[in-house]
């Protein structure tokens, strides 16, 4: 490994554990976003379950949905806490390379989506009758493949919308279309894992995830100077 590389990544260390240790100390990010998602989990279940059929047709998306809409709460505030009292400035004249600190903001957030994934998850399998012992290995895979899309996509918008004032309505409004090929992947995976399907038979939706997520990764780690400094 070049020492080009290992400065980055350990530049991008620096910068996630920045964000992971003003969240072990307040806990208001995945607090707030776990809450949010278990209750867009509850009021789905209470308006949709009717039985098997809602297993394997409803809890996939209502999952997801979930997690999407708790990623957009997490992503919000994870930049929001950049404005307060100017630490973005202070931030960016750190002798630090920009495309460590995206790589390090979008590790922070993939965290937090990934420990909202694990509290919307079993919240839903119990609402949803899952038999979630079984299911578990391939929900997890999923989620691997899925939250760095998520992370990645969340962080570069959230970058671009932090100056602005309608920020959370403008990330929002961006930021769902474009995760729209994580979400559908995602969705159809689960959906076809509760189905029955082996999690062999999932390869398709986790390769298009990992693409996405690697383009999305790449693209940020690339374009985050010009994109933060615009």
């Amino acid at each position: 490994m070049s020492s080009h590389v290992k400065r980055f990544l350990k530049q991008a260390a620096l910068i996630a554990g920045k964000d992971l240790a003003i969240e072990l100390s307040t806990g208001e990010i995945v607090t707030t976003s776990g809450f949010f998602a278990v209750l867009v989990a509850v009021i789905a279940s209470l308006a949709f379950f009717a039985g098997q059929e809602a297993t394997e047709g409803v809890a996939p998306g209502v999952i997801w949905v979930s997690v999407a809409f708790a990623s957009v709460l997490a992503v919000g505030r994870t930049w929001q806490r950049e404005r307060e009292e100017n630490a973005l400035a202070g931030l960016l004249v750190l002798p630090v390379s920009r495309g460590a600190i995206f790589a390090g903001k979008a590790v922070s957030v993939a965290i937090f989506v990934g420990l909202v994934e694990a509290i919307v998850v079993p919240v839903s399998a119990l609402l949803f009758s899952v038999d979630l012992i079984r299911m578990a290995p391939g929900l997890v895979l999923i989620a691997l493949f899925a939250t760095p899309g998520i992370a990645a996509v969340g962080t570069l918008f959230g970058a671009m919308t932090v100056r602005t004032r309608a920020r959370d309505l403008v990330l929002a409004s961006v930021f769902f279309p474009l995760l729209a090929p994580t979400l559908l992947a995602a969705v159809a995976g689960t959906r076809e894992l509760f189905g029955g399907a082996e999690t062999s038979e999932l390869f398709d939706y986790l390769a298009l995830m990992g693409v996405f997520g690697t383009v999305f990764t790449a693209g940020g780690v690339g374009l985050f100077d010009t994109i933060i400094d615009g």
